[in-house]
């Protein structure tokens, strides 16, 4: 009941997160230049000095999942009950909308020209064959590794334990026993839900100016900071009624969003003119990162050269961390009934499907027509001081026979992954803010509406501070620091109990549930 809601709720949880936020929010409106600079020595630190570091977590947690599935740990089921409680396609729709916010379309449509002018890939001489080639492995099985490592950890603690705390800190119990109860547990938990509100902030500060040039270039109204900012409280309303429905309702948004995202895709594809182009570039660049995976994984440029990976592959993997503290725990719930090999391998295949039809698509019909065309494309869309020019995006679709039909289409999108990717948020989130909740508990309708607003704030701060895509990403760089940590404590944690219910459960090589 929601008279009852203030007695269930951890107010640390809850109330310190805001304080940090609205110092953050304070800081960067009030000095947003000495921010930015703060931001980028930050960055240049822990890019130059523990880049290994974010390396070594990517390269490790594909390691891991693979590892995972395919060992006796692969044939727990997380539940014990008949039959998954989503079907495949429900699941893979949840899976991708939950993780792939707006930024999936805004990067499909514009990545291949961030990298077409970078020192790295003009000295191999084959933009058409390295621009194609990264956007796939930055969004590839590294990428998505960390959400499945985590989402089995997560399944196996709610479904197999069930346990009543759905936080990282709970996680971290096989690990740490009862001190998780205390400041430790407060201080892993505190430190996730900011990074996940960085983490939010960067898609949205990045991303939404698009919306606003794709509204302004149909509508022909004026696109400004204002016209973004009623954007943002849209997609803050649309996705506040949506989740006070449930998963229920994030169910429906989800599928809705796919059918949309594929309508799209078909729409460039079928009327571009170029499939036969988009298709054999795609296969290329997925046929030289498969070969050049390992290699692209551990490259961390020693000289300095060209700091492509400093600047690019680690923000990316940065970027996907600090999204890891709720996405997790949303495949975890959908989850059950499945085997934790099915979580893992299926995972793989409905996210980078997904994905990778988005970049292929979508990112090189833009580098066709820059290829073949001279469309200078490549030139506008992302500047040397690493402003991004959203315009000159858009202008990708004057490929299309109505360039207008393929905006509005992106806009509407744009909007549903946003709306199904921060429904998840807000419910995941606000678990959180629980001392206990049950599987099949609700939380209260006031404190989804709260973290809603909360997810707004800080991305209206950046957005007024005009920073640059390097300041941005400088932010989820610094917020995914400390959640390596937690993500290997996490993965601990896990073999450790997952080992010990093995034992309780006098292990044979059949699959395993709950007795």
């Amino acid at each position: 009941m929601e008279k009852d809601l203030w007695k269930k709720l951890d107010k640390v949880i809850l109330f310190v997160p805001l304080a940090i936020i609205i110092a953050l929010c304070i800081v960067f409106l009030v000095y947003p230049e000495n921010s930015s600079q703060i931001l980028n020595l930050v960055r240049i630190f822990l890019g130059n000095d523990f880049g290994l570091y974010y390396i070594i977590l990517g390269v490790g947690a594909v390691a891991v999942s693979i590892y995972i599935a395919f060992s006796r740990y692969g044939k727990i089921k997380l539940g014990n009950i008949e039959k998954p409680i989503y079907g495949d396609f429900k699941w893979g729709a949840m899976i991708f909308t939950s993780t792939m916010a707006a930024d999936i379309l805004f990067y499909s449509l514009s990545e291949w020209a961030m990298y077409a002018n970078e020192k790295f890939i003009t000295d191999k001489d084959s933009i058409q064959l390295w621009s194609s080639t990264y956007p796939l492995f930055h969004w590839g099985p590294i990428a998505w590794s960390f959400y499945i490592v985590l989402a089995v950890a997560f399944g196996f603690m709610i479904h197999i334990r069930g346990r009543k705390k759905q936080r990282f800190s709970e996680a971290c119990r096989p690990l740490f026993g009862d001190l998780v109860d205390g400041v430790l547990g407060k201080v892993i938990d505190i430190v996730c839900i900011v990074a996940l509100i960085c983490g939010t902030a960067t898609t949205f500060s990045v991303t939404t100016p698009l919306l606003s040039q794709g509204i302004s270039r149909v509508t022909g109204l004026p696109s400004s900071t204002g016209m973004v900012i009623m954007i943002l409280a849209l997609i803050a309303v649309v996705y506040t009624i949506t989740v006070l429905f449930g998963i229920k309702g994030i169910s429906k948004l989800a599928s809705f969003c796919v059918y949309l995202f594929f309508a799209l895709l078909v729409y460039v594809l079928v009327c571009g003119g170029q499939i036969v182009y988009i298709f054999e570039t795609g296969i290329n660049g997925l046929g030289n990162m498969i070969q050049n995976f390992i290699g692209m994984a551990t490259y961390t440029d020693p000289l300095r050269e060209n700091s492509f990976p400093q600047n690019w592959t680690l923000y990316y993997w940065a970027y996907w961390m600090a999204w890891c503290v709720a996405t997790p725990f949303f495949i975890a719930t959908i989850s059950k009934g499945r085997t934790i090999k099915n979580v893992i391998i299926g995972g793989y295949c409905c996210g980078l499907s997904g994905t990778y039809l988005s970049f292929i698509i979508l990112g090189n019909f833009g580098l066709g027509q820059q290829m073949h065309n001279g469309s200078g494309l490549a030139d506008v869309i992302y500047n040397a001081d690493s402003s991004i020019n959203y315009s000159a995006i858009l202008d990708v679709f004057n490929g299309l026979p109505i360039p207008e039909l393929g905006i509005i289409v992106l806009v509407i999108s744009m909007i549903a992954f946003y709306a199904t990717t921060f429904d998840t948020l807000t419910l995941v989130v606000s678990n959180y803010s629980y001392k206990k909740i049950g599987e099949k508990e609700e939380q209260g309708k006031f404190l989804r509406v709260f973290w809603s607003i909360l997810f707004i704030m800080f991305p209206i701060a950046l957005i007024f501070s005009k920073g640059t895509l390097a300041n941005l990403q400088s932010v989820s760089i610094i917020a995914a620091f400390p959640i390596g940590i937690i993500i290997i404590l996490v993965t601990i944690s896990f073999f450790k109990d997952a080992k010990l219910f093995l034992k309780e459960q006098g292990y044979e090589d059949k699959t395993i549930s709950a007795k």
